[in-house]
């Protein structure tokens, strides 16, 4: 649905509760989080991944979900201690992984959603995520 003054608005599921807004930062591939995230910097630094060298950091993270080992949530805690964890998640593949890094970062993330935001959302949209809710606002950018 859209409404009159160009948002897109999405439901889906809420993964963990919570409402912010924020810049979109979209990647069309999955994030291996051991080995591919330096949780210092809330970087990619995943080799030939579309996102290498950019900073996740208070950014609206849309993905896919998950790859690799179960280590990913644990990089993705790492974040949330040095304080470079996206503002919140927006992925299409649910797996464990993803869930539990969600979990452990308590960002509000969602999935599970009406239409594929993989292909709504582009960098630099501001989006508005109302996990509790199950809501996705987006107001794509001039």
């Amino acid at each position: 649905m859209s409404d009159s003054v160009g948002k897109i608005v999405l439901t889906g599921r809420k993964v963990v509760a919570g409402c912010i807004e924020g810049e979109a930062l979209v990647t069309q591939e999955t994030i291996s989080g051991w080995g591919g995230v330096n949780p210092v910097q809330g970087t990619v630094i995943e080799t030939r991944h579309e996102l290498r060298g950019v900073s996740f950091k208070d950014k609206i993270l849309v993905f896919p979900g998950a790859k690799g080992s179960s280590g990913w949530s644990a990089m993705f805690h790492h974040c949330r201690l040095y304080g470079t964890a996206p503002k919140a998640m927006l992925f299409t593949e649910m797996t464990t992984k993803v869930a539990l890094g969600a979990v452990v970062m308590r960002i509000p993330t969602m999935t599970d959603f009406d239409r594929d935001p993989l292909t709504l959302i582009r960098n630099g949209d501001w989006v508005k995520v109302d996990a509790d809710n199950g809501v996705v606002e987006i107001t794509p950018r001039s």
